[in-house]
């Protein structure tokens, strides 16, 4: 029931699976091809990329570039002709600009003809074809060191009202000088940061039923506002760390509240470069809302594979099947089990999925599929630095991301 929601209410959502040990070649039923594959670095994808390497053998090559810059290197990457990767590993945000760009192919006669163990709601359809096959969930959500807390005599926030509080009553006792975390790295994740707080201030992002952008009001200053405020109880070097170098944080124990991808909490959980008390006591919650509105300042998400356009047939029926097997319920095992919200058959929700699925039972939104949402996210995370650093108002930042946008939008030819 709960998967179920989870995949209606995100269009797809999962969280992540950790390396599959693959001793020798899998039966893949693969006889030649050249399978090549782009995608995020984080333990859930890892496993996707060793079970498709298990598929290599004397007449197929398979290889991965799993890196935390994927999203700056899959488009040019498969633009060529041919491609130089079969394939992309994508999230809702990210298929849209290889869709933009047609580089890749509708998987519909590779889903008739290999995809039996597909399930419906892995199917990601766009345009009335399946352009992706969704194999994970992924939400962020509140992550808090439950015995700095109880030091503290503070309840988990609800808010971000609330986090603010607690942050300050942790600095206040001498617990922790900067006790907030967050990938609030210039770029990428900053954008995201803001599509999540605006959402939750109840924002929309472009005039209804047009790709005018309408960031530049109450709603996207209040947003930007918060954010700021939240960075008070940062590292001063926050514009610098992406969900990398904030898990890197918490584990040396420098955090004890912050919004986190439900794909980075098991490892957080892990005494691997931390200490038993940071491990022992990563606790996690469902997301925060904020002023007062009833969504959750955050966003559900799908994380799927895609095929190539610009690629043999032969190479598109290779990668398809070594990424259907990579993803097959025989991945699933106790340390598999607990990195993601996975889509696949047998997966069993554990302790660390508990925060993607209190995303979606809270009435999260999906991260939105629309063609210019992508120029959106980049303006974004191009234009505001200057006003996290004091460099210039909200208003002005989000004028700035306006204008980007537009500039973008119409040279794309969404808008005249």
């Amino acid at each position: 029931m709960f998967l179920k929601k989870i995949a209606t209410a995100a269009a797809m959502s999962i969280v992540a699976a950790s390396a599959v040990q693959a001793a020798g070649h899998s039966d893949c039923g693969i006889e030649e091809g050249r399978v090549s594959i782009v995608g995020n670095e984080f333990p859930a994808i890892q496993t996707v990329g060793a079970g498709a390497l298990a598929c290599a053998n004397d007449n197929v090559v398979v290889e991965t570039n799993l890196t935390a810059d994927h999203q700056k290197i899959n488009l040019a990457g498969m633009q060529g002709n041919p491609a130089e990767y079969t394939s992309a590993i994508v999230a809702n945000s990210s298929i849209v600009a290889l869709m933009n760009e047609d580089v890749i192919r509708p998987l519909d006669d590779l889903v008739a003809a290999h995809g039996a163990t597909l399930k419906p709601n892995q199917l990601i359809t766009v345009g009335g074809n399946v352009m992706a096959v969704a194999f994970m969930a992924n939400a962020q959500h509140l992550t808090y060191r439950s015995d700095i807390l109880e030091q503290a005599g503070i309840e988990p926030p609800m808010t971000y009202e609330e986090m603010l509080a607690a942050a300050e009553k942790i600095r206040s006792m001498g617990i922790l000088e900067n006790p907030i975390g967050g990938p609030y790295a210039a770029g990428w994740n900053l954008a995201q940061e803001f599509n999540n707080m605006y959402i939750g201030h109840g924002g929309q992002f472009f005039e209804p039923g047009t790709a005018n952008v309408s960031i530049n009001n109450e709603q996207g200053v209040a947003a930007l506002e918060m954010m700021k405020a939240l960075s008070e109880y940062m590292n001063p070097d926050f514009l610098t760390h992406d969900s990398n170098a904030t898990s890197a944080e918490w584990k040396a124990g420098n955090v004890a509240l912050m919004h986190m991808w439900g794909s980075r909490i098991d490892p957080l959980r892990s005494t691997e470069g931390s200490s038993e008390q940071v491990a022992n006591n990563t606790a996690i919650a469902g997301p925060l809302t904020v002023a007062g509105g009833d969504t959750p300042a955050t966003t559900l998400w799908w994380d799927g594979f895609t095929v190539a356009k610009n690629i043999s047939d032969a190479d598109a029926e290779a990668t398809f099947k070594a990424l259907v097997k990579a993803i097959d319920p025989s991945i699933l095992n106790d340390e598999t089990s607990t990195q993601a919200v996975w889509l696949i058959d047998g997966y069993e929700p554990t302790p660390a999925a508990t925060g993607v699925f209190a995303a979606a039972n809270a009435g999260s939104v999906p991260y939105p599929m629309l063609p210019y949402q992508g120029l959106l996210h980049s303006a974004l995370g191009a234009e505001l630095a200057d006003f996290m650093q004091g460099k210039e108002s909200a208003e002005q930042a989000l004028a700035d991301v306006e204008a980007a946008y537009t500039a973008a939008a119409k040279e794309q030819g969404f808008l005249q």
